[in-house]
C-alpha cells in the first residue's frame, strides 16, 4: 500500500518521490524517475534511483531548500527519519507519536510535522540527532490526530486539519489558531486539505464525501459540494483545485475523481 506520495528535485529534475508503508511487514522508500511512468518506449525503462526498506511508514516530504539538498523526510510510528539521496547520510528525531503528515518550508530548511498525538513540530534538519524535546523549534496542539498540514507561501502561517474534523490556521509567528474553517467531517481518516492562495481559497473533502471550499482570509464557507456516488469509505473522492485549468489561458476549477469517474466543477 502506497501511503504517501510526493515530488522530489534532484539531478533527474524530472524525479518523483514515492513512499510505501506496509502496516503488518516493514515498508520500504523508493525515489523513481517520472520518465518510469511514460508510455512512449515501455519497453526502456530506467530503475529506481534510490530504495531503501524501513518500518512502517506514513508520511513523507522532499526539501527544496539548498541548505538541505537532496534531503527527504519519511514519517514514521515515533520518529522522523531525514535522509540525503546522495550521500545517504541518515538523521533520526524521536518522537512520542506516529507521524502522519509532513512538509519542508522553503525559506528555511525547517521541516513541519504533525503527530497522531495531536502535536505539531517543526525541526531544523541541519542540528545533530538530539533527545528529548530540546530540537522542537515550533509547538503546536490539536486536540485529534494531525492528518493534513499546509504552509502559506510566506511561511508565516500553517494550516492543519484533524481527525476531529477540525482544520485551523495558526500564525508561527504568535503560535496561537487565527482561525477556523468550520463543517469539515472526519472521525478516523487520513484526508488532506489543499490550499490555494492565489484564488483564496481552502477545499477539503470529508469523511461524508461532501467536497467543501472556504474563503482562506475569513474562513467562510462558499460552497459544498456532494459526491456524484452514494456515500461510503471506498468512494471518498480526491479533489484538486487549478487556477487555470486547462493551460494558461485555462479558467480556474475543481476537478473530482470519484471510482473510476473524473468530473469538473467551474469556479463561478
Amino acid at each position: 500500500k502506497v501511503n504517501s506520495v510526493c515530488w522530489a528535485s534532484l539531478t533527474h529534475p524530472d524525479s518523483h518521490l514515492c513512499l510505501m508503508g506496509i502496516a503488518e511487514t516493514p515498508g520500504c522508500a523508493s525515489l523513481l524517475p517520472a520518465s518510469l511512468f511514460s508510455s512512449t518506449n515501455p519497453g526502456d525503462r530506467p530503475g529506481m534511483l534510490c530504495s531503501f526498506k524501513i518500518s512502517t511508514a506514513w508520511s513523507c516530504a522532499w526539501c527544496l531548500n539548498p541548505q538541505a539538498d537532496n534531503c527527504f523526510s519519511t514519517g514514521l510510528t515515533r520518529r522522523v527519519l531525514v535522509t540525503n539521496v546522495v550521500t545517504g547520510h541518515r538523521q533520526t528525531f524521536g518522537t512520542s507519536s506516529d507521524v502522519l503528515a509532513q512538509q519542508f518550508a522553503t525559506q528555511t530548511p525547517m521541516l513541519y510535522n504533525g503527530c497522531r498525538s495531536g502535536e505539531i513540530f517543526s525541526i531544523d534538519v541541519r542540528q545533530r540527532n538530539r533527545k528529548g524535546h530540546s530540537w522542537k523549534a515550533i509547538r503546536l496542539f490539536h486536540d485529534s490526530a494531525v492528518t493534513s498540514i499546509r504552509l502559506l507561501e510566506a511561511e508565516h502561517y500553517l494550516v492543519a486539519a484533524d481527525m476531529a474534523g477540525k482544520i485551523k490556521l495558526w500564525d508561527l509567528r504568535t503560535v496561537q489558531c487565527v482561525k477556523e474553517y468550520k463543517g469539515h467531517h472526519n472521525e478516523y481518516a487520513v484526508l488532506p486539505v489543499h490550499v490555494n492562495e492565489e484564488e483564496g481559497l481552502l477545499t477539503a473533502v470529508g469523511q461524508d464525501c461532501y467536497t467543501r471550499i472556504w474563503s482562506l482570509q475569513d474562513a467562510h464557507l462558499l460552497r459544498t459540494i456532494p459526491s456524484p456516488y452514494p456515500s461510503s469509505k471506498d468512494a471518498i473522492p480526491s479533489v484538486v483545485f487549478s487556477s487555470r485549468l486547462g493551460g494558461s489561458r485555462g479558467v480556474p476549477g475543481l476537478l473530482m475523481a470519484v471510482k473510476q469517474d473524473l468530473y469538473h466543477f467551474s469556479y463561478n
